[in-house]
């Protein structure tokens, strides 16, 4: 799927962005060269996170590798922020929507007791003044919810941040609610893969509501304490906070920590290296018990999501004659992946304290050498701002609809024009000339379009590589 994106996106990073590297192998290993295959010594994983922390792309990485033999590592280097310890495995991270495969986990622990069944309306653990949307006849499940397929948006439509720094912190139940009662499907639960962090976060909420305990407690019993898992939580303890590598935006500034309150199960979670590999392992093997059986259930391929298959929120990569099982995350100030081979027995967690900087290449190429490394990007271009008369400036001021949840509003004050996307800062337009603008936060620039009579039409986004056209839908302020 393509992601529009301009800065400081105001919603969990995650599978939603997809690079195309992931489609790019095309032939298949023979068996006996990919089981051959082991993961990179420590020398050469120490090389590439370098690379990338001294190319400015990250400012720091830390990586979990799992081997075939059960033996565990963990390399590490980079700024962990000011005044924080160095990183290591006891580095503290958002892990952003790699909380998805922890609500999946702990779906399929109820599921395998009997507790909650796939199938179950998700309105059966509503309140009764709650009316989630059907659509001819069919009612979105707990599994329509986990595969990605309900059928309701990524975000909802009236998620509307106070604070850019901390989106999610003020979005409550009830707004999560009303949004529920008063959406109306545009397709069949069930019809179509659609990343969704409302769906999930969803998800989490009714577990919740279906054990009677918070969604991190929930998490705790099911999952943490289970695997030893001591130092993973919502709410970060105060060796936590000790411990915290600070998230960074792409222009290396410190960012704030994201709270999400209602939406926890869609990317709350807080963890280390040291204990996602203890989560990593425990994936591997089915073999030693109820948790593990559970977590296999949840690998299980179900149904299509673009070029890859879902299971319950776990994406299943075919490269060649193997199967990479993954999930990523990202907030503001991380980006972070998990992922193994369940046949070869091994698997990669990658943990980035630095938004848009990308850890998912680094977690497949590891895990499968033949899937390349993202290049790094090219320096941006220097550009030069020009005065535009005002008079010009007021005939681009409306609004521009990017894609479904996302609109740019643009303004003029003071002589300047500024804009807003939807659930993002406000940014100023510098303007090239008097149709082309750039912005200064974000490697982005945009160009007004107007019709053979003149008028202003649309807007062209230019970022990374690609051109969005976003249509005007209403002029003036």
């Amino acid at each position: 799927m393509s992601v529009v994106r301009l800065t400081l996106v105001a919603v969990l990073g995650g599978a939603a962005a997809i690079p195309s590297l992931y489609a790019q192998q095309q032939t298949g290993t023979s068996a006996t060269a990919a089981h051959s295959r082991v993961i990179a010594s420590d020398a050469d994983i120490l090389a590439l996170i370098k690379q990338r922390v001294d190319e400015k792309r990250s400012a720091g990485i830390v990586i979990g590798v799992i081997d075939a033999d059960g033996r565990s590592r963990v390399v590490a280097y980079g700024d962990p922020g000011p005044g924080q310890p160095p990183l290591d495995g006891n580095s503290v991270f958002e892990i952003g929507s790699i909380s998805k495969v922890f609500t999946a986990t702990a779906l399929a622990t109820l599921v395998q007791e009997g507790k909650v069944r796939l199938d179950d309306p998700a309105q059966k653990y509503l309140p009764s003044t709650v009316h989630l949307p059907t659509r001819d006849g069919k009612a979105i499940t707990l599994g329509n919810l986990s595969m990605q397929n309900s059928g309701l948006p990524r975000m909802p439509s009236n998620f509307k941040p106070a604070d850019a720094s901390n989106p999610y912190a003020d979005y409550s139940v009830q707004q999560m609610y009303d949004f529920l009662s008063n959406y109306q499907l545009t397709r069949d639960p069930g019809a179509e893969f659609e990343y969704s962090n409302l769906g999930v976060g969803l998800l989490g909420h009714v577990l919740s509501r279906a054990t009677g305990m918070s969604y991190e407690e929930l998490e705790r019993q099911r999952v943490w304490a289970p695997l030893g898992m001591t130092n993973t939580a919502i709410t970060l303890t105060p060796w936590m906070k000790e411990h915290l590598a600070l998230g960074h935006d792409e222009q290396g500034h410190v960012v704030s920590n994201w709270d999400l309150p209602t939406l926890a199960g869609a990317g709350a979670i807080r963890s280390t290296t040291n204990d996602m590999l203890k989560f990593l392992d425990a994936n591997l093997h089915p073999e030693r018990g109820g948790l593990q059986r559970a977590m296999a259930f949840a690998h299980e391929e179900r149904t299509a999501a673009g070029n890859m298959m879902i299971g319950l929120n776990w994406l299943s990569t075919h490269a060649g004659t193997d199967t990479i099982v993954w999930h990523n995350g990202g907030t503001g100030g991380y980006r972070t992946f998990i992922g193994f081979e369940p046949s070869r027995k091994v698997g990669v967690v990658v943990m980035t304290n630095t938004t848009g900087a990308g850890a998912d290449d680094i977690g497949f190429h590891l895990l499968d050498p033949a899937l390349p490394l993202a290049p790094a990007p090219a320096p941006p271009k220097q550009r030069t701002a020009i005065d535009v008369r005002a008079d010009v400036l007021a005939r681009y001021v409306g609004a521009y609809q990017l894609a479904p949840n996302l609109t740019l509003e643009v303004t003029l004050k003071d002589g300047a024009l500024y804009l807003h996307p939807t659930n993002q800062a406000t940014m100023r337009l510098w303007p090239e000339s008097e149709t082309d603008f750039f912005l200064k936060e974000v490697d982005a620039q945009l160009t007004f379009v107007r019709d053979a009579g003149g008028a202003v039409s649309a807007v062209v986004l230019h970022q990374s590589g690609q051109n969005a056209t976003a249509p005007r839908v209403r002029s003036g302020g």
